[in-house]
């Protein structure tokens, strides 16, 4: 993943944006190794779905839980897989292809009554 420092990112409200495996960041922002993390496995993400229809699909998936409770962003099952993982360095190695798809659905509670 090629990283690049740059005040010019298409999205106005976030510190770093990965398009097509390539990061541009904003001068001032500091990378842990956790954020590149975070980042290389929305690479690999990209990647195993040849990068166009990943984008198809964050899409799609981001309209479909904007109406629904929390954040649509953080609800997209790649943003999971990614915010989940992000602090094992190692997980890229161990991840199986489409670990995405176990995300798709909300985690239930716990101690939820079924009744």
């Amino acid at each position: 993943m090629r990283i690049f420092r740059t005040k010019r990112i298409p999205a106005r409200n976030y510190d770093a944006i990965n398009l097509f495996g390539m990061l541009f960041v904003h001068p001032g922002v500091m990378l842990s190794e956790e954020l590149i993390n975070h980042e290389r496995i929305h690479t690999k993400q990209m990647m195993e779905m040849l990068f166009l229809p990943f984008y198809v699909w964050y899409v799609v998936e981001w309209l479909i839980r904007i109406p629904m409770k929390g954040r649509a962003y953080t609800s997209i099952s790649f943003e999971r897989e990614a915010y989940g993982n992000m602090d094992d360095l190692d997980y890229l190695k161990k991840r199986k292809p489409y670990a995405w798809i176990k995300y798709l659905r909300k985690k239930k509670r716990a101690n939820r009554n079924p009744y």
